[in-house]
């Protein structure tokens, strides 16, 4: 029984050490400015080393993102009628109570949108969405308590003219607002093109190249992105500088004109023989063209190998009589 009465008095005594508001060197001092998430201001908030009575309301904050000044030896008399019997102005006279709330400026919330678009749409990169906010407020302010203070409730986007409307609501200090964005959001896409103008059949050169983002809806059919995809190519016509380039600009260089006398190469089991002969298309290399013999004028077609040669591979020796020509 006495063992247990002596651990009750040893309890109550502890108590009693913890309700004192500062251990002894400890004196509660007040701050100069003080940041605040919470709609209540605190003794803690306003005292270092408030010991038990920290949590005890003195003031109602300041609007969410917003500051204000206190008199200090008006913070000083309620932190003592709260109990905090040593608290002082330790020398000022106004505190600044700062209450901090999440801020989304223009940007932001042009990203929010950005974001919500491309979720919305499979295939849409984010980073390749240019928005334009139309109508949305300068900056919004929310509550920072809350995670994910923006939720968005409805996406409408008319991606043939880029309009969109996207209906959110925000987290603020008591319950929630409507937040309400709207603008244009296009879709841009990395092309090549010139850096100068090209004439009717340069060859292009990975240094005569740049990249420039146009919108999608603006870009060719068939425009190229890839550098290896135009990089040795030949210009079909006259290319303007600064316009994305297709596919039907360029072609694989002409090695062989049409009417040019060139030499045959006629491969058979055993047997390769020279001639030549006169091309009846133009082509690049690789390409299979018809080529006719000289002297005997049978046309055969043949591959292009390099400029000025083609090369006929066949059992058949139909074309045999083209080693006939040695010039």
């Amino acid at each position: 029984m006495m063992r247990h009465l002596l651990k009750a008095a040893s309890g109550l005594l502890l108590a009693g050490f913890l309700a004192l508001p500062a251990q002894a060197g400890e004196k509660p001092v007040l701050r100069s400015q003080v940041m605040t998430l919470s709609d209540i201001v605190t003794v803690g908030d306003f005292y270092s080393n408030a010991g038990m009575l920290a949590s005890k309301p003195l003031f109602r904050s300041p609007d969410m993102g917003t500051s204000g000044n206190v008199p200090a030896d008006v913070v000083a008399e309620r932190a003592r009628a709260a109990g905090l019997e040593t608290a002082g102005t330790d020398g000022l006279r106004t505190v600044v109570v700062y209450r901090g709330a999440t801020r989304l400026n223009h940007d932001q919330l042009a990203g929010l949108a950005r974001k919500a678009l491309a979720e919305r749409n499979a295939g849409i990169d984010t980073e390749r969405l240019d928005i334009r906010l139309m109508q949305a407020p300068d900056e919004v302010l929310a509550d920072p308590k809350v995670h994910d203070p923006i939720r968005i409730d409805r996406v409408e986007w008319n991606q043939s003219n880029g309009r969109f409307t996207i209906q959110a609501t925000v987290a603020v200090e008591v319950g929630t607002e409507p937040l309400i964005l709207t603008g244009v959001a296009t879709e841009m896409v990395d092309v090549l093109v010139l850096v100068q103008p090209g004439r009717r059949g340069d060859i292009v050169r990975e240094e005569d190249l740049n990249i420039i983002r146009e919108a999608r809806t603006k870009v060719p059919a068939g425009a190229l992105t890839e550098v290896e995809d135009i990089v040795g190519k030949q210009a079909r016509t006259t290319l303007r500088a600064n316009a994305p380039l297709s596919r039907n600009d360029v072609q694989r260089p002409i090695l062989i004109e049409r009417g040019e006398k060139i030499t045959v190469t006629y491969v058979m089991p055993g047997m390769k023989l020279t001639s030549r002969a006169q091309a009846m298309d133009s082509g690049a290399k690789g390409d299979v063209i018809d080529v006719m013999n000289l002297q005997s004028r049978r046309i055969v077609p043949a591959t292009i190998t390099s400029r000025g040669q083609v090369r006929v591979h066949a059992a058949n020796p139909i074309v045999a009589s083209l080693n006939s020509e040695k010039n």
